[in-house]
């Protein structure tokens, strides 16, 4: 809310990141990353659709967040799953986005079926999420777009090859929305964590030196939980970010920042 004292403007910043009024529907709600988003977008007072391709889950997170909630399947593989959602909901003032595979394998390894399971879930279900939903907002006049990218935009290791891929195209992917529908007044931007606990790591943190040697390259030493994501997606959601789009959020714990291979002596 802009007030005037005197000559100067008064902007009331503690309201800013309100979502008061604004529907956001969060993919990938049932667990991990998603649900703490849908939690956080909930208590900022956003009325929340909870999604995903597993609908008790899903229904789970909306019970549990409770007011305003609600849930829905939707199937990022599937095209007509995901018109069904926007016919069902409308265009929502926030869309999150946060579901992904990985398939750890050397390229030389790879077979078509692993490659089409990452690169169909990763990169060609956010891509028609945002087609379908994108055109609804632009058509709207307002919203803001975020999508998840992941460290591994940016830095790679072995066995990353399709995954990496795919979050350097999300990157990509999330710019081109920016620039194209900016004039319409939507905003797309992207969240990039490092190293998070969640199910989708579960293969990491279930082997205990795996798990520390990822700990150890964050400058901040530890892995991240889910809920140290939500800041970042309601910075983005929010009036504060009006002016940011087409850019990434890095939330690694300091990943990418340095390689962190050797501290000199005092």
């Amino acid at each position: 809310m802009l007030q005037t004292a005197g000559d100067a403007p008064f902007i009331d910043y503690t309201s800013q990141f309100r979502l008061d009024g604004r529907l956001a529907l969060v993919v990938g709600a049932g667990s991990g990353i998603g649900q703490a988003v849908a939690n956080g977008l909930a208590q900022m007072g956003a009325a929340v659709v909870c999604a995903d391709a597993r609908p008790a889950p899903a229904a789970a997170t909306a019970g549990a967040i409770g007011g305003l909630a609600t849930s829905i399947e939707l199937d990022l593989t599937d095209t007509l799953s995901i018109e069904a959602a926007l016919l069902e909901i409308g265009a929502p003032h926030v869309l999150v986005t946060t579901p992904s595979v990985n398939v750890r394998k050397r390229i030389i390894d790879y077979t078509d079926d692993e490659l089409d399971r990452v690169v169909d879930l990763n990169l060609k279900g956010t891509f028609k999420l945002c087609r379908t939903f994108g055109r609804a907002m632009a058509d709207a006049g307002r919203g803001s777009m975020i999508g998840f990218s992941s460290v591994r935009s940016q830095t790679t290791e072995p066995g990353q090859g399709a995954y990496a891929a795919t979050k350097a195209a999300t990157v990509m992917l999330f710019k081109t929305l920016a620039a194209e529908l900016g004039p319409a007044g939507v905003r797309a931007n992207v969240v990039a964590p490092g190293v998070v606990e969640t199910p989708l790591t579960k293969q990491i943190t279930s082997q205990p030196a795996w798990h520390q040697a990822y700990a150890d390259k964050a400058i901040l030493r530890r892995w991240a939980q889910p809920s140290e994501m939500v800041g970042a997606v309601i910075y983005l959601a929010s009036d504060a970010a009006s002016y940011v789009t087409g850019s990434t959020v890095f939330v690694d714990g300091g990943w990418t920042a340095a390689d962190g291979r050797f501290d000199p002596p005092s």
